[in-house]
This record gives structure tokens, C-alpha cells and sequence, in this order.
């Protein structure tokens, strides 16, 4: 019953109970904190993900070409969003991090909230299958792909960081690779990103070199913004 009464907000929100609570409990398990993490359900979420919005999309929207579509996916399926669904269902208080990520407020880090939410959708499709993965995501993102718009050019962070220092006639942001650590094909890359004229300097981490720069791009951006008020 404890495992049930933990995970039952959880449940409700993705609209699916685990037969297998075990495959849960790895897509909630950051790399600090076991041997036996989230990172294979994250890489088999992150293509499941991918695949079901471009279906959805592809449907969706006949006349659409296919550049926009591709525009459109990227929103859906960006660190953001999958932060903000997984803090939408309180993944947060559920993941297991090691100490060091604890102490330093992982529960709250946007990448790894993402990355939990694409494990857990790996965890349910090993679990119950595809056709109940694509219900799950097809809820889940239902009030975000009607509120698409294929004419919108939604800009990322590096491009809204780029264009919040040029309209201040400020240098651009210097990205810099600071360290890659794990396995040739899990590997997670940490960026640097440093803004001159405020000296300020962040960093964040991705599964690839793009990932973690959008991240930093994120990070500097807030910082920037609150800076110049």
C-alpha cells in the first residue's frame, strides 16, 4: 500500500498504474543516486516521445509543411516543456538523487525533471506497450499541440539570449565545453556559458553538446534579464 499511496498522484496524472512499479522506480532514479538509473528509459522515451508527437503532428495538421512541423516538435518536445509537464505532476518530489544533487536542489533542476519525464514515458511503454504510451502523451500534451500555431517561429534560448544582448548593443555569450564524462554512447556534457559585460558565468548539463548550451542559454538569460532591471 506505501508504494501505491507514494505514487498515486503520479498515477492519476499520467493517466496510468505500473503492473511493474519497478520500471517506475528506475525512471525516477538520477545516475548519483544508483547503479540501476533512469539514463536507457530516458534514451527509449526521448525516441517514443519523438515519434508519437511527429505522428500526432503529422495528422494534426495535412497541409502543413515540413519544415514547420518540424518547428512545432521542437516546442513540444524541448526541456521545457517536458520540465514544466513534469512539474505540472510533481515529479520532483519523487526522484532519488544522490547527495551532492539533493543538497544542490536537483529536484528542482529543469534537466533533470526532463529527463525523469522522458524515462518515465520509456518506463510505461515497457511496461503497458504503445498504444498506451500514445494515449499517456496524447493527454499529456493535449492543451500544448491545440494551442499550436504553424506560422509562430518560437525561438530557443541561445536565439533569445543572442537577441537580448544585441538590442543592448552587448557582446554575444562565449559557450564553452567544460568537461564530457560517461560512455561513448551515454555520455552528458557540461557548458559554460559567460556573459562579458555582466560577468556572469553559468553552467548546465546535457546528453549532448546542443542540450546542455540551450540549458545555459537558459540560466544566463534569467540572470541577464534580472540583472538589467
Amino acid at each position: 500500500m506505501q508504494g501505491i499511496d507514494k505514487y498515486i498522484h503520479l498515477s492519476r496524472a499520467l493517466g496510468h498504474t505500473f503492473a511493474d512499479e519497478a520500471l517506475l522506480e528506475q525512471a525516477l532514479t538520477h545516475r548519483s543516486a544508483a547503479k540501476t538509473h533512469n539514463e536507457r528509459l530516458e534514451f527509449l522515451g526521448d525516441a517514443i516521445l519523438g515519434m508519437v508527437i511527429a505522428d500526432t503532428l503529422y495528422k494534426a495538421f495535412p497541409t502543413v509543411p515540413e519544415g514547420k512541423l518540424t518547428r512545432m516538435r521542437s516546442t513540444l518536445v524541448k526541456g521545457e516543456t517536458l520540465a514544466e509537464l513534469a512539474k505540472e505532476a510533481n515529479v520532483g518530489e519523487l526522484l532519488r538523487l544522490g547527495q551532492g544533487e539533493l543538497k544542490s536542489g536537483g529536484h528542482r533542476r529543469s534537466s533533470i525533471l526532463a529527463d525523469a519525464m522522458e524515462a518515465i514515458l520509456g518506463a510505461i511503454y515497457l511496461d503497458a506497450g504503445l498504444p498506451k504510451v500514445q494515449q499517456v502523451i496524447a493527454s499529456l500534451w493535449d492543451s500544448r499541440i491545440k494551442s499550436l500555431d504553424p506560422n509562430e517561429h518560437p525561438k530557443d534560448n541561445k536565439t533569445r539570449l543572442q537577441e537580448f544582448l544585441q538590442s543592448r548593443r552587448l557582446s554575444l555569450p562565449v559557450y564553452e565545453v567544460v568537461d564530457i564524462t560517461g560512455q561513448d554512447h551515454a555520455q552528458t556534457f557540461n557548458v559554460s556559458c559567460a556573459v562579458e559585460e555582466f560577468n556572469l558565468t553559468v553552467s548546465a548539463t546535457g546528453n549532448s553538446r546542443r542540450k546542455a548550451e540551450q540549458q545555459a542559454a537558459r540560466l544566463m538569460l534569467e540572470k541577464v534579464e534580472h540583472a538589467a532591471k
